[in-house]
């Protein structure tokens, strides 16, 4: 089977080629995104591989159906940006990988949540500029806290087990109730007491029609003064203008971020020597109590082995008829 990876970098080759040496798949790498200008690189192939900021709308569907691809098979566990129903309608089949490494997004969290608290970015600048001055650094005990969890899947509950074992107090916003999490004492709660009573407020909900935006203007309003909000799920929970406009009034203290709305073309690549047209993105940067990652809370060895295996296994149950039980519909 010939398969297209599209926007691979040196690390994903790496790892799916070592991943293939078990199946001897025929894989063409692609340094571009899925587009209507490189659509043509899947021409012959029966399975384009594919990552989060790959999109494929009805029309990107319909041509890659023409093309011949049969399989769309994404090395992620999200999948908001592929209209399923139009794959359906064109006969091809999707699939994902839906756990990787909860603990790697979930680690990087709790690691956004200390750097912002403790200035730990700061402090690292200034000593090595030989400045060992403690001024603008002092940060609080997350020992107490309370901090308000949205989404306890995979994700949410291992990072409700590392706050639990700093000492926090949980609350969790899910409609699914998660039993580990009650297990660790976690209140799920509604949204707006969540919101109130938070000191700290972590995102790991998928991106749905009912979470795009679901940090906007009103939620920020019913938030305490210098909440610290941490988001490694989807950018588009979040109303990036409204987080702009709660930053400068002060209603947030500390944003961490790993994903961003308008993330596609900006994040993954180096831009070093070029002017960034992102004007949101820009200002967010200005702000001494924001900091921003590359989306790369699931970049650990560990993840990058089982998402090439995973999506590995995936096509090789598809090349053979079978179902892997990563299916999409």
């Amino acid at each position: 089977m010939k398969i297209v990876v599209y926007h691979s970098k040196a690390y994903d080759i790496e790892f799916l080629d070592r991943a293939n040496a078990r199946h001897g798949f025929d894989i063409e790498y692609v340094d571009m995104t899925l587009s209507q200008h490189t659509l043509r690189l899947a021409q012959g192939a029966e399975c384009v591989c594919l990552f989060v900021n790959d999109p494929v709308d009805a029309g990107i569907a319909r041509q890659l159906a023409d093309a011949g691809v049969r399989l769309i098979a994404l090395r992620c566990a999200g999948f908001n940006n592929v209209d399923l129903e139009a794959c359906r309608e064109h006969g091809i089949t999707v699939v994902h990988v839906p756990a990787y490494s909860p603990w790697a997004v979930a680690e990087h969290s709790i690691g956004l949540m200390l750097a912002l608290n403790r200035g730990l970015h700061k402090a690292y600048c200034r000593v090595r500029e030989g400045n060992f001055a403690l001024k603008g650094l002092l940060g609080f005990d997350m020992h107490g806290k309370m901090v308000g969890i949205i989404g306890t899947g995979r994700i949410g509950s291992v990072a409700a087990r590392i706050l639990h074992g700093m000492g926090c107090h949980l609350l969790a916003h899910d409609p699914v109730h998660n039993p580990e999490c009650i297990e660790l004492g976690v209140r799920y709660t509604t949204l707006e007491t969540l919101y109130r009573e938070s000191d700290i407020i972590t995102l790991h909900c998928p991106l749905t029609p009912e979470t795009r935006h679901l940090i906007d203007a009103d939620s920020l309003a019913q938030m305490k003064d210098g909440v610290m909000l941490i988001n490694t799920s989807r950018g588009a929970v979040i109303d990036t203008l409204a987080v702009l406009d709660a930053l400068k009034r002060r209603k947030i203290g500390y944003l961490g971020l790993d994903v961003y709305e308008q993330e596609a073309g900006l994040f993954f690549e180096d831009l070093s020597d070029e002017i960034i047209q992102d004007d949101c993105l820009e200002r967010l940067l200005t702000f001494p109590n924001v900091l921003i990652t590359s989306h790369q809370g699931y970049f650990t060895r560990d993840a990058m082995e089982r998402i090439a295996e995973t999506t590995l296994h995936n096509i090789a149950c598809f090349a053979r008829g079978e179902r892997s039980g990563n299916e999409l519909t």
